[in-house]
This record gives C-alpha cells, sequence and structure tokens, in this order.
C-alpha cells in the first residue's frame, strides 16, 4: 500500500523589493513554495489588491509583479493550486502621486483636477498645471535638525500622506516632515503668508477686469449704436419687418446662381443616378450568381457558406415583389431543396462517425429540412445495428456449418493457437454496413486455427463496443438538448420519443445478448418460443467444436463490451441484461473449466511413465502429483479474471448460493477424481501402458511394474497429495477468493484417506502372504515336534526365511518411499507375530528342549524386529513366551550362546533395522 503524498508548504514571501511606491510599481517577491509554474499561481494579493495578471513567474522562490491601486501598508498573500494560500513577513506601502497630464502612468489617472472646469477662452493667462511652490508657508527648513521617521508618521496617519497634491493630505503629516523643528513665531509668520496668498488667489476676477476695462467700454458704445441702427431701419419699412426686404434678396441671388450652374448640377444629378445604379447592381450581384456559388461549395464541402449565403438571400429578398428577384430566389431554394436531398441521404448513409452525424442534422436543421433529421437518423442507425449484428451471426453461422478442408487436414488441438487480444475491423467494399475481419489478419487455415465461435464473439463484440455507443450518445444529445445549438424558444424537444429510444435501445441489447447466449448458454434462452430462437442459431450442432479453453477468451471479450456499454449510464432494463449476460458467461466458463479439468485429472493414468523420484521430505512420487496440482493451478489461475476480478457494475461471482454449491461440488470433484486415477493405475496399470516413441511394445510392457509395486507407489503418491499438495491447492484456492474451501478440503481430505487405506491394505495382503503363508509348513519342516529332547543347536530355517521376507518388503519399500517404512514393516510384523501367537497356540505340550526352542526363536525373533513392534505385536511375542515352559538355570547360558551366535550370522541381513534405528 503506497503512502498517501505529502502536502507541501504553503508559500511564504520572505522579502520585497521595494517595500514601497506609488500604484504600477514594479516590485520582486522572494520567498519559499511560491508555485511550480505560472498557472500553479492564482492570487497575488498586494496591499488588499490582486495583481495576479501582471505577476511573472521566475523560480519557486521568486515572482516579479507589479502593484496596484493600494492605500498604506498591507501584507503580499501569495496563493498557488499545488500549496493553498500563503503568509508573509514582510509588508508593502503603497501611495498616490500627483501625475501630470504629460507624465506616463502604468494605471488610469483621472485629469480632471488638471483642466478647471470654466475655463474660457479669453483666459490666456490661466495655466493649465498650477504650479507647485517649495515650501507653501514660505519657510527654509534649515532650522530642522535631521528627518522625521517615516515608520512612525505610518503608524500615527495610517490612511494619511504629507503631500499637498493628494486627496488625503494631513497637515498634521505636512508640519512633523517638514517643520517639527521650526519654531512658534515661524509658524506664524508662515500661516500669515499662506492667508496672503490666497486672498491674491481670491482677487483675480477684480484685477482682469480693472485691466480690461477700457475694452469693456468700447463694446458697450458699439452695441449702442447697433441698437440705434436697427431702430431707424424699423421705422423707415412702415413698422414691417425688416427680414423681408433681406428675403427678397436672397432670393433672388437663388435665382441667378440656378441660372449660372444648371448645367453643373444636371450633369451631377445624372453621375448621382449612375453612380446609385452601380451600387444596386453590385448589391443583387449576390443573388444573381448565387445559384453557380451554392453549386460550387457544395462540391468543395463548404456547407457552412451554402448555409449562410441562403440564409442572406432570404434575408434581403425573401418579400420582394419584383418578379426577377422572385424567379432567381425560386431557383435558389429548388437547389437548397436538392442539397438537403443529398445532405438526408449522407446523414443515413453508414457507418459514420458521431460528429459527422452531428454535423449533417445541424445543416438539415438549419436549411429548415422537413421532418425531423435526428429522429430519422436514429432510427436508420439501430436498424442498421440490427442488421449488422444479424449479418455477423449468418456469416459466422454458416461457415461453421460448413466443412472448409478435406478429412485428415484439420488442425488439432494441440495446434490450436493462443487466443489474441488484437482486432481489426473494416468495412467492406460493395457492402455498407457490414463489418469483416481485415485481409490481412487472415492467412491460409486461419478459420480452423482459432474457432469460428471465438471469432463470431469477436466480430459481435467489436460491433457492439463500437457502434452502439454513437447510437446512445445520438440520442442522449437529441433529448437532452445539446445536439443542435439554437437560439429559437419555439423549439421544443419532443419528450413524447423518449421511451420509443429506451425500447429501440433495449432490442438491440437484448439481441447482443441472446446471440451471444446461443453460442456458449443456449439453455438460457430456452423459455423463448421457438420462433424468436430460430434467428439466433442453433450452435449445438455445430461441425468443429471449441476447447474449452477458449471460453476464458470469449468470456473476455464480452465483459469488455459490457464494460464499454455500462459506462453509457443505460436504462436499468438494458443494464441488466448487460450484466446477467456477464455473470452467466463468467458462471458458464468457470463451470466448465472446471469440469475439462476433472476430466483431465481423470485422465492423467495415459501420463504415468512409472519413473520414482525420492526425496527426504516427500519421499517416492512419480510425477503424477506435480501433474495433478499443475492442471489444479493452472486452472485456477486460467480462471483467476473471473473469478478474483469484477468491474464496479458487476455481481461478484459467489454472491449467488447456487453458484456457490455448484462450484464446492466442482472443487470436491476436481480434488477427488485424482484418487480415481490413482486407485485405477494401481489396480489396472497393466492395462495403461505409457507410449514410448518407438514401437517395440515388449519393452513398453516392461516398464509397467507389477501389482505389488504398484500398489506401494501410489500410496506413496496419495500420501504425498494427502501430506503435502492437498494443503497448497486449498491455499491457492482460499487465495483467490473460492467458497467454503474448508468443506472442500474435507471431503477431499476424506476421499484420499479412503484411498490410502483400501491401497494400503491391499499391499499389506500382497506383501504379508509371502512371508506369513509358509510359515506354518516351514515351522514343521523335517517333522520337528517340540516334544522331543533333542537340545537346540540354533535358530531354525523358518524365522530365517520369514526376517528375509521382511528384509524384501523393507528393500521395497526402502526404495520407493523411506518415509512408508515404519507404517508398513509395523504391519507386516503385527500380522507376522500374529500368526506365530495363533501357531504356538496349536502346541499343546513343549518338553523342555522343545520349549527352550521357542523361547529362542521368538527372542531371536523379538530382537531382529524391536523397531518395529506395535503394541499388538509385542502382545503377541508375549502370549507365546508365556505358553512356554519356564527357563532353567542351567539352560540360560546355552540360551545366551545361540542369540549370539544367531545375531553374528544374520549381522549383514539385520543391519538394514539397525540403520533405520538410527534414522528413526
Amino acid at each position: 500500500m503506497q503512502a498517501a503524498p505529502r502536502k507541501k508548504n504553503p508559500p511564504l514571501v520572505t522579502g520585497i523589493s521595494p517595500k514601497e511606491g506609488p500604484p504600477g510599481t514594479r516590485v520582486t517577491i522572494r520567498g519559499e513554495n511560491l508555485g511550480t509554474s505560472t498557472k500553479d499561481v492564482i492570487s497575488v494579493m498586494i496591499c488588499g489588491v490582486e495583481c495576479v495578471m501582471s505577476t511573472e513567474w521566475k523560480t519557486s522562490s521568486k515572482l516579479i509583479a507589479r502593484t496596484g491601486p493600494g492605500k498604506g501598508k498591507g501584507d503580499i498573500i501569495v496563493k498557488t493550486q499545488s500549496s493553498g494560500q500563503g503568509s508573509s513577513n514582510v509588508g508593502f506601502r503603497g501611495y498616490f502621486v500627483q501625475t501630470g497630464p504629460l507624465q506616463e502612468s502604468a494605471v488610469w489617472v483621472s485629469e480632471t483636477q488638471w483642466v478647471p472646469p470654466t475655463m474660457e477662452r479669453s483666459s490666456m493667462s490661466t495655466p493649465l498645471v498650477i504650479a507647485q511652490v517649495d515650501d507653501p508657508l514660505g519657510l527654509s527648513d534649515e532650522g530642522n535638525q535631521g528627518k522625521f521617521p517615516e515608520d512612525e508618521l505610518l503608524e500615527l496617519f495610517p490612511e494619511g500622506s504629507g503631500d499637498t497634491s493628494l486627496e488625503n493630505f494631513t497637515p498634521t503629516w505636512f508640519l512633523l516632515e517638514n517643520h517639527h523643528g521650526t519654531g512658534f513665531d515661524d509658524l506664524k509668520a508662515g500661516l500669515a503668508y499662506l492667508k496672503r496668498k490666497s486672498d491674491q488667489r481670491s482677487e483675480g476676477p477684480k484685477a482682469f477686469v480693472k485691466t480690461n476695462l477700457n475694452t469693456i467700454m468700447e463694446c458697450q458704445h458699439v452695441l449702442a449704436d447697433v441698437h440705434c441702427k436697427l431702430m431707424a431701419d424699423n421705422t423707415d419699412t412702415n413698422n414691417s419687418s425688416i427680414t423681408d426686404d433681406l428675403e427678397k434678396l436672397l432670393q433672388n441671388a437663388n435665382k441667378c446662381a440656378d441660372s449660372l450652374f444648371q448645367d453643373v448640377l444636371g450633369r451631377k444629378d445624372s453621375a448621382d443616378a449612375t453612380r446609385n445604379a452601380l451600387h444596386v447592381l453590385h448589391r443583387f450581384k449576390f443573388l444573381f450568381y448565387l445559384p453557380l456559388n451554392i453549386e460550387r461549395n457544395i462540391k468543395k464541402g463548404d456547407y457552412d457558406i451554402v448555409i449562410n449565403d441562403f440564409a442572406r438571400a432570404k434575408s434581403l429578398f425573401g418579400d420582394t415583389d419584383v418578379q426577377v428577384f422572385k424567379k432567381m430566389l425560386d431557383e435558389v431554394e429548388r437547389r437548397i431543396k436538392d442539397f438537403q436531398d443529398v445532405l438526408h441521404d449522407k446523414l443515413l448513409l453508414l457507418p459514420s462517425n458521431l460528429s459527422e452525424q452531428k454535423r449533417l442534422i445541424r445543416f438539415l436543421v438549419e436549411l429548415e429540412y422537413a421532418g425531423d433529421p435526428a429522429w430519422d437518423c436514429l432510427n436508420n442507425q439501430q436498424q442498421w445495428l440490427i442488421d449488422l449484428l444479424m449479418d455477423c451471426k449468418t456469416d459466422y453461422y454458416t461457415k461453421d456449418k460448413t466443412k472448409y478442408l478435406e478429412d485428415g487436414l484439420y488442425t488439432t488441438a494441440e495446434e490450436i493457437r493462443v487466443p489474441t487480444t488484437q482486432r481489426h475491423l473494416f468495412v467492406k467494399p460493395g457492402k455498407q454496413g457490414s463489418l469483416t475481419r481485415s485481409p490481412d489478419q487472415t492467412p491460409a487455415g486461419w478459420r480452423f486455427k482459432t474457432p469460428q465461435k471465438v471469432l463470431y464473439i469477436e466480430e459481435l463484440t467489436d460491433i457492439m463496443a463500437e457502434s452502439f455507443p454513437d447510437l446512445w450518445k445520438l440520442g442522449h444529445a437529441y433529448f437532452s438538448g445539446t445536439l443542435i445549438e439554437t437560439n429559437e424558444k419555439d423549439k421544443k424537444i419532443d419528450t413524447t420519443k423518449h421511451s420509443t429510444f429506451k425500447k429501440m435501445t433495449g432490442e438491440v441489447v437484448s439481441l447482443f445478448s441472446n446471440l451471444s447466449r446461443a453460442v456458449f448458454m443456449p439453455e438460457s434462452i430456452e423459455s423463448l418460443p421457438s420462433k424468436q430462437r430460430e434467428p439466433f442459431g442453433d450452435w449445438s450442432k455445430s461441425k468443429h467444436e471449441m476447447p474449452p479453453s477458449w471460453l476464458p477468451h470469449c468470456a473476455r471479450y464480452i465483459r469488455s463490451c459490457v464494460s464499454t456499454l455500462s459506462s453509457l449510464d443505460l436504462p436499468s432494463d438494458a443494464q441488466d441484461v448487460l450484466s446477467d449476460l456477464s455473470y452467466d458467461m463468467r458462471t458458464h466458463c468457470m463451470v466448465v473449466l472446471l469440469k475439462q479439468a476433472v476430466s483431465d485429472i481423470e485422465s492423467l493414468h495415459s501420463h504415468e511413465a512409472w519413473n520414482v523420484e525420492v526425496d527426504d521430505v516427500n519421499g517416492g512420487t512419480t510425477q503424477l502429483p506435480v501433474l495433478f496440482e499443475n492442471i489444479v493451478n493452472e486452472t485456477v489461475q486460467h480462471l483467476h479474471e473471473l473469478v478474483t476480478l469484477h468491474g464496479t457494475k458487476e455481481a461478484e461471482i459467489f454472491s449467488q448460493r447456487t453458484v456457490q454449491k455448484e462450484v464446492n461440488y466442482l472443487c470436491t470433484s476436481l480434488l477427488s477424481a485424482f484418487t480415481k486415477c490413482l486407485q485405477e493405475l494401481a489396480y489396472d496399470g497393466d492395462k495403461f501402458s505409457p507410449k514410448e516413441e518407438d514401437d517395440d511394445i515388449s519393452e513398453a510392457e516392461e516398464v509397467v511394474p507389477p501389482l505389488d509395486k504398484r500398489l506401494i507407489i501410489m500410496l506413496s503418491n496419495c500420501n504425498h497429495v494427502l501430506n503435502t499438495v492437498i494443503y497448497r491447492v486449498i491455499e491457492n484456492l482460499e487465495k483467490h477468493k473460492y467458497p467454503e474451501t474448508n468443506k472442500v478440503f474435507t471431503e477431499a481430505s476424506k476421499s484420499f484417506k479412503q484411498l490410502d487405506e483400501k491401497l494400503f491394505s491391499a499391499y499389506i495382503e500382497e506383501k504379508s502372504n509371502p512371508v506369513v503363508g509358509p510359515l506354518e509348513q516351514n515351522l514343521y519342516s523335517g517333522k520337528y515336534d517340540f516334544k522331543q529332547f533333542v537340545k537346540p543347536t540354533g535358530v531354525r530355517s523358518y524365522l530365517k526365511f520369514a526376517l528375509m521376507g521382511i528384509i524384501q518388503v523393507h528393500a521395497e519399500v526402502f526404495s520407493i518411499s523411506p518415509v512408508l517404512l515404519s507404517r508398513v514393516l509395523c504391519q507386516v510384523v503385527e500380522n507376522l507375530t500374529s500368526e506365530l501367537s495363533r501357531l504356538f497356540h496349536c502346541v499343546h505340550n513343549f518338553s523342555n528342549n522343545g520349549g527352550l526352542q521357542a523361547r529362542l526363536e521368538m527372542l531371536a525373533f523379538n530382537d531382529a524386529i524391536e523397531i518395529y513392534k506395535t503394541e499388538a505385536s509385542s502382545q503377541h511375542i508375549q502370549d507365546v513366551l508365556n505358553r512356554l515352559p519356564s527357563l532353567r538355570s542351567e539352560d540360560r547360558g546355552l540360551l545366551e550362546e545361540l542369540l549370539n551366535k544367531f545375531k553374528s550370522n544374520m549381522k549383514f541381513q539385520l543391519m538394514c533395522f539397525h540403520s533405520d534405528s538410527l534414522v528413526n
């Protein structure tokens, strides 16, 4: 599990240069975590004013920006997408300065204060800019000792300034900054100076009048003379208006001018008329050339230009009464109608991408095509998709029913290629709307290397995954109103078609599901009427059987297609159909592969070569346990993506109880099937001779061991599976989240234990009979009688023969499976001691020498098989010793001597038992 990414520290501003300035000051900001790029910096606040638009990112520790119209001292706050909002250890002071009309400025400056609102033309002496004197008080600052600290002024007057030209001018700031060392009397003198200057400024208009008094009096005299003249003229015209004569004079002047310039004015009117005619002709040239331009633009594919020209022509000439214009407009509309038909035919031509379809629909709507082109396109595409699916089914169904090759040329199951995920589709020339595999992907014999069912599913899922999303997206855009961007309010969406569209998409999804089910799960559609099932095809009668190993490949294609379609946010009915198809296909695939694995395990007897490999941990085993484990693990791994992996919208495969029960049964059968194979090899192994490369049948027969050896080999295999393999197999099942593996383990262990007991009993019987069978006959060989009075001279041959039989069993078991040595020999010894006990109990009388002989033999046998004695065998030996006469004191030495003699003579034979004791 990866650790969560560590969040970066927020931005921190540690320095700024310069630390103060007016708006537009270029400042350099330094600090830490100031962003990774220009896009990462989303805010730079200086004195509360956003300056990110003028910010230039240099490095993560350096920014360059220009200040805004901020007043006073404030922080510099930087905010980035990667680290969030930061903090600042320094500040910046912003202030305003008076900017003249001819000075450059980085921000907008109001110029109303520079131009007086009542400036007259005659005020030639009024300057545009009021000169700023050095000191408004007229005082010298020579008496000031040093400058007053600016930081203290900022603390006393945060919003003030000592500049007399600024709006926030503060007199106290000015006095402290410039005259903090000036005496009180000097300040009073400065106040008097300031008052005199103010009075002089207020006396300015009076001085102007005094200076220009003569001019003003002359203007008054001229006005008085004009008034007298007007009054005299009014008297001479007998109280009529003095403007009548003026009007007559003007009319006469006009007639004279007309007569003089009649020709000039005529030529001007003619030129204007010509100019107007040319202008009209130029304007109507668009209409006359429009049919030709429409044809040219259609050929070039400039449909937007055609639509725009048609809309322009309708707006200009739609209501005209001029016949020639009407005729030209009718010609244009005829060609537009033909153009609409071409676009509509092109819209219905499939396959076509979604963007092209939307483009054609927009053109038809803008051309006011009669009907609903978008709905026509949806219906056509739905029918085309259905035809495409059915054509695909017909094509491959026909191929599957046809014999392509002569008998004997079909490839075997071993030659079938590994499934591939490469998919290539193209449109057949001459068959629009049909998809098939590209010729370069179809070498000779490809149909037989890949089963037709597999190719059919590949192409079927390709069609759905590539074509159905366009249908759904087009319909979604149609009903959401995003298919056509228009400002017309009267264009309303026909919501009554929404249920029809859902039904259309549901039909396509159901058809895809039923076509897929008909191939692999025909029993799942048996509930449908026979007429409805007929179009899907009867694939159960296929001439070319598909190996089960192809099922995961087909399931992967179907799941991929279902995942693609599920991401479209389909209606719940269609989504349920797809989910059921995916789940049923996964379940079917798992069941078929598990059954195939069971069949493969049951037929493992044909692969037994009887080559025993011995190690100190597992004993001797053949290759069968390894083959068994490989089949199980390969099957589980093959089903891994079907069992443990499922998509966000897929159900967990073991979510249903019926599936859990079936899987538990199959897993139990899968493990228990190996017991049948072992049992058949143990009892009927001579019937399953391994196939040798040569044709020498006699050598092949010699490879198969006899029954007793087959029993111990299969017993060793069974013991190894029971103690080792089955635990690894169950662990692998648990790792892949198979349900109730404990039940599977219990049932499988029970089967192997039953087989183990059966094989063990059969082997003990096979090996005990040769040892126990002749025991009675050999015991009385030479007509020996335990009533005789001959002193014993040593251990008789019958016991030696029995020990040699045990040694022979020991050698065979040790060569195959040393771990079974103790278990086998203990049982053989127990059977032998039981038989000895029975035989000696049949002797009714023992002489002293006969009893000594029997005691010698029982003690010698007891010492030889000491490490293989069980409680039962010990009891049998003790029962025999208890039936014998008591040992006389004079016989003790002879008994000890004869026992030592026996051990010395049988030293090498009994050495194997001593080596076993060292091992044990």
